[in-house]
């Protein structure tokens, strides 16, 4: 038997050295696009068509262009293909499609049509290339020899607008990928156009949110779209558009979102309704036709279809996320980059493609001056140059006779040979030398050009302006407040029942129902754990979370699932999603939102907020700025009616306390007040805690009753003392 021998690898290096040139060559040449806003694949076809000349013209069949692509490309047909579809306008996957096309090319919003084969397609050029490749051949951007060193491809293309946000891209490489919304390019012009003129602006009043091909609502909120703008990282909410047509008693779906398809959210609906859990519905079907995408469901007769739609909403991909992940090249290197930090380095790029035109455009002009002030020369006397010609015996030694007499060179002397005899007119002679004084102008004008960004961003923000002119269409996603968002819950559906609520110091939640709780036993808890609240509700009701980050939480208790005492309950931090370090610290259970809260903060403030104040319309799940952030809060608490407070203060030399009535706070509909002053403090003391007078009441407790505030409080005595320390726990 032979003897199999093995070597021994340091993983590291073969990882090196094998995977690590893959893992490069996906995020570089494959998956991450640039900031002209394409990967190599989608740039070598339309670079391809470019040469074809498809810029004008008529179509050709899909199969010739992706053929020639192959010179620039080694995939396989279908790959490119498959490539192109997309990048054309019948698939309607790009905002701004960059494929004149004829023929199926399927749709981005279904699953299931597929597109017809390259030969029964054809293409060419949209009219926006024309402000792709404006200039491409006036060495404008660094082209590089393609894979078998036949031909030249550009590196990028010389956009003359940020295209990189004008179209949704998407890539996952190795360790990262990419994910681009896209922008309207009539919002995205005249934002870039704002950035240019004041970097500081805020283009989100201008470009408000992304907009996608398939339309649709966006639910919108500007301090979330602010983060992804700043950031280049978040997510937002899509939904499609659904109306009801009261004479037919039936939906019509007719834009969906740009993240899903006809076919997924046909099949939920269907797998919702064998599950019993939409029963609304007799019948649903595609009638997507030439006129446009179209979702029909017929609705059982007394039908509330508000609530249906909603349940549609929450249940199918009719309201979706899209996740954005700005990841793009820049010099070869992957960056994630906010909306701002992307229009600078575009900006950056698009004052060098205009410098190196120019420069292009200096050096032809100068070869052109270069010729012309040969021949201005010559023309002084015209009448020598033709003799030194017709005197001179041999055909080679006419140039350098030439050069001798007019001090010209080489190529100054060919040219003026050159001339054809009929040219040697006044009326030629002085449109030549008069061509000069325009050269010279022009050739200043660049040069000015070149040394002053100021002026490029003139030339930059002109050619935006003609754009916008030229293809501004108007917004396809519309914009929805999400507090214009109204999200039904068929109250009838939920059972009703009382229950108790148990909140724990290390922020479980039990959710027991009387019948249980009565025949329960002791309560399981996590070592150290201890019960703060105990709270009765009934199933129908609310209940608000109010966090140490100043944030409040609502949830509906329906959506709590119940627990038995002998049960753990649930961890807040991971059904509310909070963030880190975020811990909930008082929660309410509430019907009718009637009642008022309480916040005690170390600085001695008390604030006063009506419970109604955290009431929305919508179904709102997180409240920011619950409450003020100024202070350190020390106590929360819930009233029903006006009641007395106790609140201490202490500094390392006393513990004082005052006894107030609620009434003596005014109550402010703002939710972040900062409160009215109920303590007095001097240097080094802080209020510590706040109870309900008749939970904890003092021996003498008028001594401590104040009617009016602020006050400095009477001093506790020793024997007081001794029971504060659990009255200060929070």
């Amino acid at each position: 038997m032979k003897k199999l021998h093995y070597t021994d690898q340091v993983i590291v290096e073969t990882l090196e050295k094998n995977y690590m040139p893959y893992a490069m060559s996906v995020i570089v040449s494959r998956a991450i696009p640039e900031i002209d806003g394409f990967k190599p694949s989608h740039r070598k076809i339309l670079y391809t068509m470019y040469k074809m000349k498809l810029l004008k013209g008529n179509r050709t069949k899909s199969a010739n262009v992706v053929g020639q692509t192959m010179k620039l490309n080694p995939h396989g047909d279908q790959a490119i293909y498959a490539t192109l579809v997309r990048l054309a306008k019948g698939n309607e996957s790009l905002l701004l499609p960059f494929i004149d096309s004829k023929g199926n090319f399927g749709k981005v919003t279904s699953r299931d049509m597929k597109f017809a084969a390259p030969r029964y397609t054809e293409v060419k050029l949209d009219a926006i290339c024309e402000e792709i490749f404006g200039d491409i051949d006036k060495n404008t951007v660094d082209f590089v020899d393609n894979y078998d060193g036949t031909m030249e491809e550009p590196m990028l293309l010389p956009t003359t607008f940020p295209n990189i946000l004008a179209n949704p891209n998407k890539g996952i490489a190795v360790g990262m990928a990419s994910n681009f919304p896209s922008f309207n390019l009539k919002e995205l012009c005249e934002a870039t156009i704002a950035f240019i003129q004041n970097p500081g602006a805020e283009i989100i009043d201008i470009m408000p949110a992304p907009d996608f091909s398939t339309g649709g609502e966006l639910i919108y909120s500007k301090s979330d779209m602010h983060k992804i703008y700043d950031s280049g990282l978040g997510s937002f909410k899509i939904r499609g558009k659904v109306q009801y047509l009261k004479s037919e008693n039936m939906l019509e779906i007719t834009e969906i979102p740009y993240t899903t398809t006809v076919e997924q959210i046909i099949e939920k609906v269907v797998e919702l309704i064998k599950a019993g859990r939409i029963k609304e519905i007799n019948d649903i079907r595609d009638e997507t036709d030439l006129k446009g995408l179209k979702i029909a469901i017929d609705l059982k007769r007394g039908t509330d279809y508000e609530k249906l739609i909603a349940k549609l909403f929450k249940f199918t991909t009719l309201e979706d996320s899209f996740s954005c992940n700005m990841n793009l090249l820049i010099s070869g290197r992957p960056m994630v980059l906010g909306v701002k930090g992307i229009l600078m380095e575009w900006l950056m790029f698009r004052r060098n493609c205009i410098k190196r035109g120019a420069l292009y455009d200096i050096d032809k002009i100068n070869e052109k001056l270069h010729l012309l002030y040969g021949l201005k020369k010559v023309l002084l006397d015209i009448d020598a140059a033709i003799k030194i010609i017709r005197e001179t015996e041999q055909d080679k030694l006419v140039i350098p006779n030439l050069m001798t007499a007019f001090s010209i060179d080489e190529i100054q002397a060919n040219f003026v040979a050159d001339i054809r005899l009929r040219s040697l007119n006044k009326e030629y002679i002085l449109n030549r030398v008069s061509e000069i004084e325009g050269l010279e102008a022009e050739m200043k004008r660049l040069m000015d050009l070149v040394n002053n960004d100021k002026k490029i961003d003139k030339v930059i923000i002109k050619e935006l302006q003609g754009i916008i002119k030229k293809f501004g269409i108007p917004r396809k996603t519309n914009l929805v407040s999400e507090l214009d968002v109204v999200q039904h819950v068929p109250e009838e559906h939920i059972e009703d029942y009382n229950l108790k609520v148990f909140f724990t110091a290390h922020n479980y939640l039990k959710k027991v129902s009387l019948v249980s709780w009565r025949s329960s036993g002791d309560h399981k808890m996590k070592e150290e754990d201890e019960i703060l609240q105990e709270i009765d509700g009934s199933n129908k009701d609310e209940i608000i979370f109010f966090t140490n980050q100043h944030n409040a939480y609502k949830m509906k208790l329906h959506e709590i699932e119940d627990h038995k005492v002998s049960n753990l309950g649930v961890y807040l931090p991971n059904i509310l999603g909070l963030e880190t370090n975020e811990e909930v610290l008082y929660c309410v259970v509430t019907n009718d939102f009637a009642g008022f809260m309480i916040f005690g903060f170390e600085n001695g403030k008390v604030a006063r907020v009506p419970l109604e104040a955290y009431k929305t319309k919508t179904n709102r799940k997180k409240l920011v700025k619950a409450y003020s952030d100024e202070s350190k809060v020390v106590k929360i608490m819930y009233f029903s009616e006006e009641s007395d407070i106790t609140a201490i203060r202490e500094s390392s030399k006393e513990i004082r306390a005052i006894v107030f009535n609620t009434s003596v706070i005014t109550e402010k509909v703002t939710k972040n007040t900062k409160g009215i002053q109920t303590f007095r403090l001097k240097k080094g003391s802080t209020m510590t805690a706040m109870f309900q007078t008749e939970l904890h009441p003092f021996e003498n407790i008028e001594r401590f009753r104040v009617t009016d505030i602020p006050k400095s409080g009477e001093e506790i005595d020793p024997l007081e003392k001794l029971t504060i320390n659990k009255w200060i726990k929070f």
